[in-house]
């Protein structure tokens, strides 16, 4: 088995945190880091009490916590990582199925879909549905890369994610990662992910001003990237499977 570590972004989510920590499955899971996202409440001590390394990221960004994540998981030697969000949304004793591609040599990077998964009523709003509809729709128009969600419950191997060579660092690092992915023609998978109702409310999607934000963030990155995609990288693209 491959070291594997659960990387944890986390802003504010002392209510959730401790129990995304404590669902993590040990084994397959070896180490488990919350990166603390300047957060102003107790988010930190939970974490720490419900057993993850917690490492701090000053600057605001769900990608620099990323970032912050992927560089203590390296000094850990970690092979395999695997992201999770802090608010409880996701399901991370699924984290075995989502990890099992990987591990069976399929493929580099697992993509749990919300879109291939069944969601609890309410957990995901019209404009995250849409959004994440449009932004799927624009990546196989643009750059033919075919995906159902931006999902952030994802495991990739640490050699294919040295290979994207991250840089985004708030809104813009999902649809990143899954761009990159394909213009480096790494082997892609996604597997239905269950979704409920988060813990609190979402700083993103649960405000006008982080909506737009994002949104604006997430489109422009992929039009970005088609333009660059046209000059600079090869036309083919990585292989998708579905399953």
């Amino acid at each position: 088995m491959p070291k594997i570590v659960a990387i944890i972004p986390a802003f504010d989510e002392e209510k959730s945190v401790g129990k995304v920590v404590q669902a993590i499955p040990q084994p397959p899971v070896d180490e488990i880091i919350v990166v603390n996202n300047n957060s102003r409440d107790r988010t930190a001590e939970v974490a720490a009490a419900a057993g993850a390394r917690v490492v701090f990221e000053g600057e605001a960004g769900y990608g620099a916590a990323c970032l912050r994540g992927i560089a203590e998981a390296q000094k850990l030697g970690a092979e395999l990582v695997v992201f999770v969000d802090a608010d409880h949304s996701d399901y991370p004793e699924e984290i075995p199925a989502l990890i099992a591609p990987i591990l069976a040599g399929q493929c580099d990077f697992v993509i749990g879909s919300r879109a291939l998964g069944v969601k609890e009523k309410g957990a995901m709003t019209p404009q995250q549905l849409f959004g994440n509809w449009l932004a799927c729709r624009l990546m196989l128009l643009l750059l033919g890369a075919r995906y159902t969600d931006l999902g952030p419950f994802r495991a990739i191997s640490m050699p294919a994610l040295e290979k994207l060579n991250m840089r985004d660092r708030n809104y813009g690092w999902t649809v990143e990662m899954q761009i990159k992915a394909s213009l480096h023609k790494l082997r892609v998978q996604e597997v239905p992910a269950r979704y409920r109702k988060r813990i609190g409310k979402s700083k993103i999607s649960g405000t006008v001003k982080g909506t737009l934000m994002a949104g604006w963030k997430i489109i422009t990155t992929i039009l970005r990237y088609a333009i660059f995609a046209r000059h600079s990288w090869p036309a083919k693209h990585s292989k998708y499977v579905k399953r």
